[in-house]
C-alpha cells in the first residue's frame, strides 16, 4: 500500500533507471498483443491457401467430367472417383452440382447453394469462387464454379461446389502461431534481461560521476573536472559547475563581509575601551565628562553600524526570497522621511530641502523603501559641510520615476562612483565617519524593486551654476495600473450608446 501511494505522488521521482526501463519495456508489452493478433491473421491465411488450391483442383476436376446433351447437364464421374474426392483423414468433404432451376444433379442436397446472380450470371463462367459457409453445425470453406452449356440457352447451366470442413487449417494456423509466439517467451524475457544489462552498463558513467561527487569534501567548491564525462551529461555538469562558481562567489563574498565586519566592530570597540579605561582614571570633573561624550559618540557609532549591517542582511534576504510588492506613493514617502531628518540637518546647518512631485505610484515594499531613503540621506548628510545643500526630489520621465539625493558636498571622481556601492568601500579624501555600507544597502534594496541605482558628479546645479557634490539615482519602473475590463453585454452596450 505504501508502495502505491509512493506512486501515485506525483513529487516522489523514482530512480532514472527505472523510469528508462519502464519506457522501453511499456512498448514492447503494448506491441506484443498487436503482433499475435497480426499472427493470428497471418497464419489463417497461410493456413489457408494450400487448402483452397486443392479446393480449386477438386472443382476444376469436376467440372471437366460435366457434360451438356441436348443442352442438359450431365455429370460423368465414376462411383470410386466420388469416394476418392471425399476422402480425407481429418476433414469432411462434401459436394453437389445444381443445374439452372436449382434441381439436385449429384452429390449432397443440403449443401447451401451461393445466392444465384441472376442477369450477371454469364459472367461467371468457368470462374471459381470461394465463399465460408456453415453446414451440419460445422464451419464450411467452399469452392463453386458456374457451367453453361450454349451461349443460346441462358438458363441451362449447372452450379459446381466443394466443401471442406476447416479443421486442417485450424490445426496449421496453430501451429504457425505456435512456433511463432511460443519462441517469444523467451526471446522477450531474454530481451528484458539484456536491456536491464544494458541500461546498468549504460548508466555506469552516471554513477561513477555520483561517487566523483560523494568522494567531495564538505568545502571543496571547485568545478568538476569534464574528463570520462558523457556527452548526454556534459550540460548537467556544466550547470554543476556553474553553481558551485555562484555558491563559491556567495561563500567568498560572506566571508569578506564577516571579517570586514568585524574589522568594522573592532575598532569602535577599541575605542570604546580606551575611552572606558581613561574615564576610569580621572578625576577632574571636565575631563570625566569629556570622556563620557566619547564613549556616547563611540556607542552611537557601534549602534549605527550595528543597525546597518542588519539592515544589509534583511536587504540580502528580500533579494533571494519573493517579496509581496504593494502600491505605493513614491514621492509621499520621501517627503515623510525627509521632514524626520530635518532636524538633524539643522544641527549640522545643512539646508535640507524636498521639492514636490505629485502622486508617483511605484510597485514597493514600504519597509525597504524607507530604509533606502534614510540611507541615502544619511550619506548625503554625512559627507555635505556645514552651510552646504541637500536637496531630495522624484521626477518622472515617461515610464520611470527618478527618485534623486542631490547634496553639495566634496564631490566624487568617476572611477569611485562605480566602487561606492561595494560593501566598506570608502572613497579616499572624503571626510566623514561612515562605515561603507549605506549605498551597499541602497544597491540591494534597488535590485529587489527591479531599479537601478547610480552616484556620479553634480558639477552643475539646478540653477546652472558650477558646483560641486554629488547626485544619488535611483531609477524605478512606474506602476500602469492595466484597465478595468468591462463585462461583454457592458462593452456592446458601450459601443453602441
Amino acid at each position: 500500500m505504501r508502495n502505491l501511494r509512493k506512486r501515485q505522488d506525483p513529487d516522489v521521482q523514482r530512480s532514472l533507471f527505472g523510469e528508462i526501463l519502464d519506457w522501453m519495456l511499456a512498448p514492447l508489452l503494448f506491441v506484443w498483443p498487436i503482433s499475435i493478433a497480426f499472427t493470428h491473421y497471418f497464419a489463417n491465411s497461410v493456413a489457408s491457401y494450400p487448402y483452397d488450391q486443392s479446393l480449386r483442383e477438386h472443382v476444376s476436376a469436376i467440372s471437366r467430367q460435366v457434360v451438356f446433351d441436348k443442352g442438359y447437364p450431365q455429370l460423368a464421374l465414376p462411383e470410386m472417383a466420388q469416394v476418392f474426392l471425399r476422402s480425407d483423414e481429418i476433414d469432411n468433404v462434401y459436394f453437389h452440382l445444381l443445374d439452372g432451376h436449382g434441381a439436385l444433379i449429384a452429390g449432397d442436397p443440403e449443401l447451401p447453394a451461393p445466392q444465384l446472380p441472376g442477369s450477371a450470371l454469364k459472367n461467371e463462367h468457368g470462374e471459381i469462387h470461394f465463399r465460408d459457409d456453415e453446414y451440419r453445425g460445422q464451419a464450411l470453406r467452399v469452392a463453386y464454379m458456374y457451367l453453361f452449356g450454349s451461349a443460346e440457352s441462358a438458363d441451362r447451366w449447372v452450379l459446381i461446389e466443394v466443401g471442406e470442413t476447416t479443421e486442417k487449417r485450424s490445426q496449421l494456423a496453430n501451429k504457425i502461431i505456435a512456433s511463432v509466439i511460443l519462441p517469444q517467451f523467451v526471446i522477450i524475457p531474454l530481451a528484458v534481461v539484456l536491456v536491464w544489462f544494458g541500461l546498468s552498463q549504460g548508466l555506469r558513467p552516471l554513477t561513477r560521476l555520483r561517487n566523483r561527487i560523494e568522494a567531495r569534501r564538505e568545502a571543496d567548491l571547485s568545478p568538476i573536472s569534464l574528463g570520462r564525462v558523457p556527452e548526454e551529461l556534459r550540460p548537467l555538469t556544466e550547470a554543476f559547475n556553474s553553481m558551485l562558481a555562484r555558491m563559491q562567489h556567495n561563500v567568498d563574498a560572506q566571508r569578506r563581509f564577516i571579517a570586514n565586519a568585524a574589522h568594522q566592530m573592532r575598532t569602535p570597540l577599541t575605542g570604546l575601551k580606551t575611552q572606558a579605561q581613561l574615564a576610569m582614571r580621572e578625576r577632574d570633573p571636565a575631563e570625566l565628562r569629556h570622556a563620557l561624550r566619547q564613549i556616547l559618540t563611540g556607542v552611537d557609532r557601534a549602534s549605527h553600524l550595528v543597525d546597518q549591517l542588519l539592515a544589509l542582511a534583511r536587504a540580502e534576504a528580500s533579494g533571494h526570497s519573493p517579496q509581496t510588492l504593494a502600491v505605493l506613493d513614491l514621492d509621499h514617502i520621501l517627503r515623510e522621511i525627509v521632514e524626520t531628518w530635518v532636524v538633524q540637518a539643522l544641527e549640522k546647518r545643512i539646508d535640507l530641502g524636498y521639492e514636490p512631485a505629485g502622486a508617483v505610484p511605484i510597485l514597493g515594499n514600504a519597509f525597504l523603501l524607507r530604509e533606502m531613503i534614510n540611507n541615502l540621506l544619511d550619506n548625503a548628510l554625512r559627507y555635505t559641510p556645514a552651510g552646504g545643500r541637500v536637496t531630495a526630489r522624484v521626477v518622472t520621465q515617461g515610464d520611470f520615476a527618478l527618485l534623486e539625493v542631490e547634496d553639495s558636498g566634496s564631490g566624487i571622481s568617476d572611477e569611485d562612483s562605480h566602487k561606492v556601492f561595494d560593501r566598506f568601500y570608502r572613497a579616499e579624501g572624503r571626510d566623514g565617519e561612515g562605515s561603507g555600507l549605506g549605498l551597499a544597502i541602497v544597491r540591494e534594496i534597488a535590485e529587489v524593486h527591479q531599479a537601478a541605482a547610480s552616484l556620479r558628479p553634480n558639477t552643475v546645479g539646478a540653477s546652472g551654476e558650477e558646483q560641486s557634490g554629488c547626485i544619488a539615482r535611483i531609477v524605478f519602473p512606474v506602476h500602469r495600473p492595466q484597465p478595468a475590463r468591462l463585462p461583454l453585454a457592458e462593452t456592446v452596450r458601450t459601443g453602441f450608446a
